[in-house]
């Protein structure tokens, strides 16, 4: 029986998942410290230690007038070997406000941890190797062992010790540039105070984190290099990261009537729909099909000189982006007569300076964090998507949060309250790729800046286009088949396992086109949207990431429109629950001969392609169920924070229906959506600096285990992960189609495939929490906040006649049929 209409609302229950105590079990072996010769290794590092220690009782900043106030403190640089992530926290101790700065990871050289430590604690290494040397354990084993062998060397640490950008990006001597500066928390006044002493010019934007403040700094590296001596402030130094000037513009020449015919079609949207704020170069509000939908009093910009409208320097980027979002690809609607019915309404701010001219760096993340909330002090109650497609090349280190990334997550998150839904694009091969390096190249080209960040749902580009009628590119053909990734789409391949997958879905870029050694974008291969400048133009071509980033926003805004107080969490599981990869993309995860290779795909392809129908609406043999739920993850038990709830959510499947399938196979998809707190720098990712505030995971119980056993299981699970260890041999067994490799990132979906018969015995899901920063950090007082998750799940079981009726009486929830007009 094929799938039948999906005319039926999603069933939506609240709250609906039984909390139960849940304790994770530390677990996993420890590696054994490298073997060393104690007395000769102990006095190594003395000797290192204290000549660092004699330069700084001889006061080595010489040059300082005697009057100048001195830091209160020094930093340390210890290097160990690449393997030693998880002891460098032991580098820290809170009570003598000894505080691990950075981390870096310098290949064959390993690993470079920048400690710093105030005048007060300055024997506190001493002691710790002095008892290594002379002291034993109960069991026998020299006193400090787990962390004093593990350190190779112990410097005075300088500039390149809080340096945490690419070694080989630092500029040379003498010339200034703009660095980004992130400051330990409570020390703006010492670093204002060195800034000022050393002539250093910084930003007035700052963005702030939990533990750490970044603000732009100007200078050369001598002049940094001194202030973060002197001040005593600053915990890492990286290259400041700008935007980038590069957009295309395609021509495609259309009749003024064909916008006016269009444009008599439509039907507004009310003054209270949802909206998509697009986050660009501006718009031209005076074409036809954009004045429809934005108001004057939502159109925004960063800066209020600033000219009003689109700017010629980014070729109308953002008109671009505004006819997108509002009505996807518009060649299809120009040959049709049919109404054109807008669900949603458009904000603009202006984010781009207006003449396109290379300015000094700002800091995006806070101009972001600026611009997204405009709109919100204006209308404070209108649901909304925020559209980002400005990223940049710079700022993504194999997917690591940078400060516009962690701007963007900090953004989503809120406070806890107010969430937002950020649709940001994945980024663009910049220039061009032939037929030989595709696709190889794209799974090397790292998505771009700011689009590694958790919160945001990144969207790629995949393309069905690949029919050229221009004379212009006769005997062309076009780079990408039908359904495959866009030669534009960047990917997440080359990254870090331990990252986000991203992007998170793709949807429609355009294609590339080649000749011999040529390559080129036709018009034929593009999207037909908005032009910037009507009186000359009404349409123009346009592609990459940035429409694909549109299309997203726009489906977001539809899948709101449904229900407009849906949490951004479950509109972002809504997009990516409804995603499927296209014949040849499944073909290739079919083909994948392990999960890594699976995993590389997903890597590249996202979830696949979403679609609105699915997204919005279930069918009678394709049930959707939506929970949005809350659980506590911690408690404070004396001194010490331990994991609190899991929430249990037993499923209402129609046992008699699957029963009588019996052998018949059906799907069971489960997508986990939440939003995490981020604590940004390079501190290793590990343990206490952990970027996640917190992480949650799904499990469904098996068939023949209790639900003892099931609990039991889901710890041994999280004990392993909070160990940083995997179990590869149970990666995508007991019928999940990807297994482990979805568990990154804070979106998780995944199919499971099987009997009907079976699937009625497993009949409870659980959500659980796994460890971050909110767990290791209890200074910090986040172990007593709930957190929210977006659950969706759905049964396909497409012999059934009715499976959605049985589930929704079994929550009272009633049947609502929709019919289309």
């Amino acid at each position: 029986m094929p799938e039948l209409p999906r005319n039926l609302h999603h069933i939506y229950i609240e709250n609906s998942g039984q909390p139960e105590p849940y304790t994770s079990r530390a677990g996993g072996s420890t590696p054994a410290p490298p073997t060393r010769d104690r007395a000769a290794h102990a006095d190594a590092l003395l000797g290192s230690l204290n000549a660092a220690l004699g330069e700084v009782q001889a006061g080595f900043r010489a040059e300082r007038a005697a009057d100048e106030p001195g830091s209160s403190g020094f930093i340390l640089e210890f290097r160990m070997p690449v393997g030693a992530e998880n002891f460098v926290e032991k580098l820290e101790d809170r009570r003598q406000q000894i505080e691990v700065l950075s981390v870096s990871d310098r290949g064959e050289n390993g690993l470079v941890a920048s400690v710093y430590v105030p005048i007060s604690a300055q024997q506190h290494f001493i002691r710790k190797i002095q008892r290594y040397r002379d002291e034993e354990t109960a069991k026998g084993k020299p006193k400090n062992e787990p962390l004093v062998a593990r350190v190779d060397t112990i410097a005075l640490g300088a500039f390149d010790s809080v340096y945490t950008d690419d070694l080989n990006s630092l500029p040379d001597p003498g010339g200034s540039i703009w660095w980004e500066i992130w400051l330990r928390a409570g020390e703006r006044v010492a670093f204002n105070q060195a800034v000022e002493r050393l002539g250093i010019r910084t930003s007035t934007e700052s963005i702030s984190f939990p533990e750490r403040e970044v603000i732009l700094a100007f200078g050369s590296r001598e002049q940094i290099g001194r202030c973060v001596v002197e001040s005593g402030a600053i915990a890492e130094v990286r290259i400041a990261k700008d935007a980038p000037s590069i957009f295309l513009e395609l021509g495609n020449e259309e009749q003024r009537d064909w916008a006016e015919n269009f444009a008599a079609r439509i039907v507004p949207p009310a003054a209270d729909a949802v909206t998509v704020c697009i986050l660009d170069s501006g718009v031209t509000r005076e074409h036809t099909l954009i004045h429809p939908a934005l108001d004057p009093a939502d159109v925004h910009k960063f800066d209020p000189n600033w000219p009003d409208g689109d700017s010629a320097a980014w070729r109308g980027h953002g008109t671009a982006m505004a006819g997108l979002g509002l009505y996807g690809d518009l060649l299809p609607q120009l040959l049709s007569n049919q109404p054109v019915h807008l669900t949603h309404r458009l904000e603009v701010v202006k984010m781009l300076a207006h003449d396109g001219q290379p300015h000094e760096p700002r800091l995006y993340g806070a101009i972001t964090r600026e611009c997204a909330t405009r709109p919100e002090v204006a209308q404070p109650h209108r649901p909304r998507v925020h559209c980002l497609a400005v990223t940049s090349a710079n700022g993504t280190n194999r997917g690591r949060p940078s400060s516009w990334s962690a701007a963007l997550d900090q953004l989503a998150f809120g406070n806890g309250d107010v969430r937002r839904l950020i649709v940001v694009a994945g980024g663009n091969i910049r220039d061009g790729i032939n037929r030989q390096d595709y696709p190889g190249r794209n799974d090397l080209e790292p998505v771009e800046n700011p689009a590694q960040a958790w919160n945001a749902l990144t969207v790629g580009a995949f393309t069905e286009k690949d029919t050229i009628l221009d004379p212009t590119f006769e005997g062309w053909s076009s780079i990408a088949p039908v359904g495959h990734l866009a030669p534009c789409s960047r990917t997440s391949v080359a990254w870090e396992r331990k990252w986000p997958i991203k992007p998170d879905v793709v949807l429609e870029g355009g294609n590339w086109a080649d000749l011999g050694e040529s390559t080129d974008s036709p018009d034929d291969l593009s999207l037909l949207t908005t032009h910037y400048r009507p009186a000359f133009r009404q349409f123009q071509a346009f592609g990459d990431t940035s429409a694909s980033a549109s299309l997203g926003a726009r489906l977001s805004a539809q899948i709101l429109s449904e229900r407009r107080n849906a949490w951004p969490e479950t509109v972002r599981a809504l997009v990516v629950h409804s995603a499927e990869w296209t014949p040849v993309m499944r073909a290739q995860m079919e083909e994948a001969a392990n999960q890594t290779q699976r995993g590389a795909l997903l890597r590249r392809y996202g979830y696949g392609v979403p679609v609105l129908g699915r997204a919005a609406r279930s069918t009678f043999n394709d049930a959707t169920i939506v929970s949005e739920d809350s659980l506590r993850p911690l408690r404070l038990q004396g001194s010490e924070v331990k994991t609190q709830d899991m929430k249990l959510h037993m499923l209402p499947w129609p046992v008699d229906l699957l029963t009588e399938l019996g052998l018949t196979q059906v799907q069971l998809r489960v997508t986990l959506s939440y939003f995490i707190e981020p604590n940004p720098g390079e501190r290793g990712w590990k343990g206490r600096y952990r970027y996640p505030s917190h992480g949650l995971r799904f499990a469904l119980k098996r068939g023949a285990e209790s639900i003892d056993q099931f609990r039991g299981r889901i710890n041994r699970a999280v004990a392993l992960e909070d160990a940083d260890l995997t179990d590869a041999a149970t990666a995508g067994e007991d019928g999940w189609y990807l297994g482990q490799i979805r568990d990154v990132g804070s979106i998780h979906s995944d199919i499971w495939s099987g009997s009907a018969a079976e699937l009625t015995r497993r009949n409870a899901l659980a959500v659980f929490p796994v460890a971050g920063w909110w767990k290791e950090k209890p200074q910090l007082g986040r172990f007593n906040r709930d957190v929210r998750y977006a659950l969706c799940i759905s049964l396909r079981a497409l012999e059934a006649e009715n499976i959605y009726t049985s589930i929704a009486a079994a929550l009272e929830v009633p049947v609502e049929i929709t019919i289309e007009a």
